[in-house]
């Protein structure tokens, strides 16, 4: 079942092969989705603290910190971005990989979901630094 179909390039495959491709892109779809549903938590998390702390200090004095919340926050937005660029650089890789052996896999949705979350975070990043 593995004789090249006349006419075409790529070798003609099982179902159970294709079907083990599909298992294997589909888990890295899953994988590139938890990077970003972590840098997300990242980049919010860092924008709440900031925010939170920018209304708290407001009421009351300030006191002494060893970190102010601001740079905590810059420092957590920065964290889920690398992460968010991290977990693509290495979605691509295995994707790579894979559509060399895979001919014809669809292209990953994941991707743009993950380069929409990373200009949002781009834009909670200049806010938390606009806004001294």
């Amino acid at each position: 079942m593995n004789d090249p179909t006349p006419g075409s390039a790529a070798p003609s495959r099982d179902i159970g092969t294709t079907l083990a491709f599909e298992r294997t892109r589909i888990a890295y779809e899953r994988t590139m989705m938890a990077w970003v549903r972590t840098a997300t938590s990242f980049i919010g998390f860092g924008f709440a603290v900031y925010k939170f702390f920018q209304i708290e200090m407001q009421r009351t004095p300030t006191i002494p910190m060893l970190i102010s919340p601001r740079a905590f926050g810059i420092i957590l937005i920065c964290m889920g971005l690398v992460m968010l660029l991290l977990g693509m650089v290495e979605h691509r890789r295995d994707m790579r990989a894979l559509r060399k052996l895979y001919v014809g896999m669809p292209r990953s949705v994941s991707n743009i979901t993950a380069i929409v979350f990373g200009l949002l975070g781009l834009c909670a990043l200049v806010a938390v630094l606009v806004r001294a």
